[in-house]
């Protein structure tokens, strides 16, 4: 026959499960301890990776600006090279069209009303005006944006709002096609032609007028 059991027995017995509860709350408080320094390490190390990808990036863009306004500025420089080349041929070369033009002016603004327009090259006589913009590198955008200038001219320039207005544009470098682009939109077309420039020819072609 088993031996009673005694309240001394149930005190032991409650004593060792109260001493299991408290080594399992101690292990949980030890467990959440660590969790709580590695989640605090983790959030360091993410906010220091996060303040030094912040740096790059803002190196990055800084480098980018840089270098974006050193091509400015090279593209800049070039165009007005090209365009103290064009303005002393600019009478020459479209005199040879058959217009008589005896007048070129050079950075030619307005700001009329609520229009701000500058021309590169503006050859003029009585009645024929003609619109020469200088591009290092030619593309359908700044196509796009010769055309702009010369729909704004003569509002711009009501002097010459009853001349005959045309547009030419010079450059360097020309994109892919982009001749074809101006030929077809009525645009003379400059080139450099040995020491000098020249009007490009292309069969079929005739100038607009504005």
């Amino acid at each position: 026959m088993p031996d009673p059991v005694t309240i001394d027995d149930i005190y032991a017995l409650f004593q060792r499960s109260q001493a299991e509860a408290d080594r399992r709350f101690a292990e949980a408080d030890r467990r959440a301890a660590e969790a709580d320094r590695l989640a605090a390490e983790s959030k360091a190390e993410f906010d220091r990776r996060a303040v030094e990808a912040e740096k790059r990036l803002a190196k990055a863009e800084a480098i980018a600006t840089q270098a974006n306004q050193a091509v400015n500025n090279l593209s800049s420089r070039w165009g007005r090279f090209v365009e103290n080349i064009v303005a002393p041929a600019a009478l020459r070369l479209f005199q040879e069209q058959g217009m008589a033009v005896q007048e070129v002016y050079q950075r030619v603004r307005s700001a009329r009303g609520n229009r701000n327009l500058e021309i590169d090259i503006l050859v003029v006589n009585d009645d024929v005006a003609v619109v020469i913009e200088v591009k290092s590198r030619l593309t359908q955008d700044s196509i796009r944006q010769v055309l702009r200038s010369l729909e704004q001219f003569k509002l711009a320039f009501p002097h010459y709002a009853s001349y005959r207005l045309y547009g030419a544009v010079a450059a360097i470098e020309i994109d892919k096609d982009v001749d074809t682009y101006a030929y077809n939109q009525g645009l003379f077309l400059i080139q450099q032609s040995g020491d000098s420039v020249a009007i490009s020819k292309t069969p079929g072609f005739t100038p607009r007028t504005w």
